[in-house]
């Protein structure tokens, strides 16, 4: 398995890869994030007439840009995204991601007070849920309206693929009291994180892009990835498996 990341780690491998040392722009890695996600997703479920149907719930911060960027190449790959956005990103970047999505098509659950009504109709009909809410930043309590959203993710009986770590679960020790949901797949990014030992569910990591230099500062031993592929399976009884 490689090496998972504390908090502190996970953000200063995230400030290294945009230095300029590291060479990349936000919107880079958020491209490639996005990528590995949806070839995370099309690896877990690939039959997209029997999975077709995806909502992908995105947060107002680097998450949920991941999983706009998502949302568009599981349209490309035959799939039928939803997009679940109550609160969006200000910067503009994340505009031109949505925008990207409208182009398609993809039909988005904004914010407003039918927005909740709308999430819950939409969690009924749908095949798998993409969470890509909260990211290795976040610390505290969910508030609204992302509250109600992960207590409906924790009921529902969808299978879900959490992106880099599962939303609310805390960076570095997880869920242990079982307060959240649990999703069936995880695609980690860069690195597992410390909070994510004890997943007992599919789990892929997306980090094919990271330099030997970070690699090695790091520790991150990654697995083999295969062919042209963004991802590489590291459950546990299969690491390596694509």
């Amino acid at each position: 398995m490689p090496a998972y990341l504390n908090q502190k780690d996970a953000q200063q491998l995230d400030a290294d890869l945009m230095s300029d040392e590291g060479g990349f722009k936000l919107e880079q890695l958020m491209e490639l994030a996005g990528l590995s996600c949806a070839q995370a997703l099309q690896d877990a479920y690939p039959d997209s007439d029997k999975n077709k149907r995806v909502l992908v719930c995105c947060g107002p911060g680097n998450q949920g840009g991941d999983g706009l960027v998502a949302a568009r190449h599981l349209w490309h790959f035959g799939y039928h995204p939803t997009l679940f956005y109550p609160k969006q990103g200000k910067n503009e970047f994340y505009k031109r991601l949505l925008k990207q999505c409208m182009n398609l098509g993809i039909s988005e659950i904004g914010a407003g007070e039918e927005a909740e009504a709308a999430f819950e109709a939409e969690l009924k009909k749908t095949d798998l849920v993409m969470d890509a809410i909260f990211g290795f930043s976040f610390e505290g309590e969910p508030r609204a309206p992302f509250d109600i959203v992960i207590e409906a993710l924790k009921k529902t009986d969808k299978p879900i693929l959490s992106v880099d770590i599962p939303s609310a679960w805390n960076v570095e020790k997880g869920d242990p009291d079982g307060k959240y949901f649990t999703p069936d797949v995880l695609i980690s990014l860069t690195a597992p994180k410390a909070g994510v030992k004890e997943f007992k569910g599919r789990h892929y990591l997306g980090g094919r892009f990271i330099p030997p230099g970070i690699t090695e500062k790091y520790k991150l031993d990654p697995p083999p990835y295969k062919g042209s592929s963004q991802i590489a399976d590291i459950t546990e009884s299969g690491a390596g498996k694509l």
